[in-house]
């Protein structure tokens, strides 16, 4: 396909990578080799990609942990499945105990929402993996007992949240720092750093298949912490705890399907923006970037609208995704500037995609949502409890309002791309409210432009903040960000990578696969 010269003036330096036999696709490397250990010892996709989340939660705790959700979207006997294993919120908080609150706090247990990711490691090992959940979580505990090498990105935002959680107040913030600046200090970039509990918390989990995590010895130790410092999560919400098989959505995109999981993930957001795009015509880069912002804006004023646990919501996605709605919609992207004023988040999370040799391919999600989550850590575990529940609402009216066992909107979400209803592969951007408008940059790379999962990956991104506030990588033209401002656009340039999300995409191509991996992130392609 021909590339717009206007819009991807510079090609990738990078070239896409190539395997037949098994791949995987992650932020961090050695997170990445742990899970193709798994391949080659007789694991498939699944049973990889839940290897390398666990290692992920010990070599970039400062993304993901034990404490926190996750999402999946998976190719297995010719089948798309689709997990949510997110977590609600406890039973015994309602808007009514937090008078005096104008919104959900950040940090400490009010945002605390029960953890989904070990429920979510359990039943996809279990249901459609090949090896026990112990086998699969050996590389991780090992990571965690013996130590690993800090790596640079990581090693920076865990300094950052150091400065950070230095500010909080609270003797139950203590605990975080005897786990992870145990000598007053976060670890070096390149020091070895070792986590001992953490190795204990998963060894337990994977001997018991995640039942001492929701209704045994991990459990009784979340709830005396609860109990301890006046929290709301209780051992009754931990054992009642289960995650959801559900059916993914999908909308069409330049004669391909574009799946994203049903709420209460933002995963319509994408949905709905591609669409809004699917009908539109470019003129020249400029316009298609105009356009695309635009769609983007409006497709998360229905969402943050809307969205939220799927029992709680006035409209079903089908209706968001009508054809009619969708063209009334699409009707509001002209020439000019929609001003479209949102509370957006921000957040951490770590994205994998994975790929066997007999044709599974997994794309999976997990977050404390930011950061390190909460800043609470239960003592002697290792575990950080995610601040998921700082999504809610405290406007008793809204969608998205607390209430007691509601799953908040959420912000992580996976992707996978059919074409004619045959796989194509596993694709995702997380990062907060990047993660729709990562998803649509990266869909329009490959199938407007033409570019390879890698160049698709390291192509310069924009990010719609807030109102008429969008930021641009630099890589992007000044005449371009030049003609945006004179439409209306408030266009500014930035250096922070951070703010761009952090991708991964594998794609089948005849008889093997086609990776790319972040250039923003530690990133890795582990292949054979």
């Amino acid at each position: 396909m021909k590339r717009d010269a206007l819009y991807y003036p510079y090609p990738s330096r990078r070239k896409v990578v190539f395997g037949n036999n098994g791949m995987i696709c992650t932020s961090q490397p050695l997170a990445a080799q742990a899970g193709l250990d798994i391949l080659k010892k007789g694991g498939n996709a699944i049973d990889a990609a839940v290897s390398t989340a666990a290692c992920l939660t010990v070599v970039e705790p400062t993304s993901c942990g034990i404490g926190g959700d996750a999402f999946a979207l998976f190719w297995k006997d010719a089948k798309l499945h689709g997990l949510n294993s997110s977590g609600p919120s406890p039973q015994g908080i309602s808007i009514d105990d937090l008078e005096g609150y104008e919104d959900m706090p950040t940090h400490g247990w009010i945002p605390v929402t029960v953890p989904g990711i070990p429920m979510a490691w359990h039943t996809l090992v279990e249901e459609h993996g090949e090896l026990s959940l112990e086998e699969v979580l050996e590389p991780a505990v090992g990571y965690a007992e013996n130590g690993f090498p800090l790596s640079p990105i990581v090693g920076d935002s865990w300094n950052r949240a150091f400065r950070s959680y230095r500010k909080l107040e609270g003797s139950e913030f203590k605990h975080w720092f005897h786990t992870f600046a145990p000598n007053g200090s976060p670890p070096d970039i390149g020091g070895i750093w070792r986590s001992p509990d953490h190795a204990d918390t998963l060894r337990v989990i994977g001997e018991t298949d995640a039942e001492a995590f929701y209704r045994g010895e991990i459990a009784d130790k979340i709830d005396a912490f609860s109990r301890e410092y006046g929290g709301y999560l209780r051992i009754d919400d931990l054992e009642s705890f289960e995650p959801e098989w559900v059916e993914p959505v999908k909308v069409k995109y330049r004669d391909h399907e574009i799946w994203e999981l049903p709420p209460n993930g933002q995963g319509l957001v994408a949905s709905m923006a591609l669409k809004l795009m699917d009908g539109l015509e470019f003129e020249d880069g400029v316009d298609r970037y105009h356009k695309q912002i635009e769609a983007v804006k409006l497709a998360f004023e229905e969402g943050k609208r809307h969205i939220t646990d799927p029992k709680f919501m006035g409209v079903e996605p089908d209706e968001l995704l009508n054809d009619d709605r969708i063209s009334k919609m699409r009707n509001r992207i002209d020439d000019g500037v929609n001003q479209i004023c949102l509370k957006n988040d921000r957040g951490g999370t770590v994205y994998l995609s994975a790929a066997d040799n007999q044709g599974n391919m997994v794309s999976y999600i997990q977050s404390n949502y930011m950061g390190f989550g909460s800043g609470l850590v239960v003592p002697g575990t290792g575990i950080t409890l995610q601040n998921r529940g700082n999504s809610f609402s405290l406007n008793p009216s809204h969608a998205n309002s607390l209430e007691p066992g509601k799953r908040p909107f959420h912000t992580i979400i996976p992707g996978f791309i059919t074409r004619k209803g045959s796989p194509l592969g596993p694709f995702g951007v997380m990062g907060g409210h990047m993660q729709p408008q990562g998803h649509i940059q990266v869909i329009s790379n490959l199938f407007d432009h033409g570019l390879n999962p890698q160049a698709s990956l390291d192509a310069p991104r924009w990010i719609w903040e807030e109102g008429k506030k969008v930021f641009f990588e630099h890589g992007i033209p000044p005449h371009i960000v030049n003609k945006l401002q004179r439409k209306g656009h408030d266009v500014r340039y930035t250096t922070s990578s951070g703010l761009f999300g952090r991708g991964q995409i594998i794609l089948k191509e005849g008889d093997s696969y086609q990776a790319g991996t972040e250039p923003r992130a530690d990133g890795h392609i582990a292949v054979y």
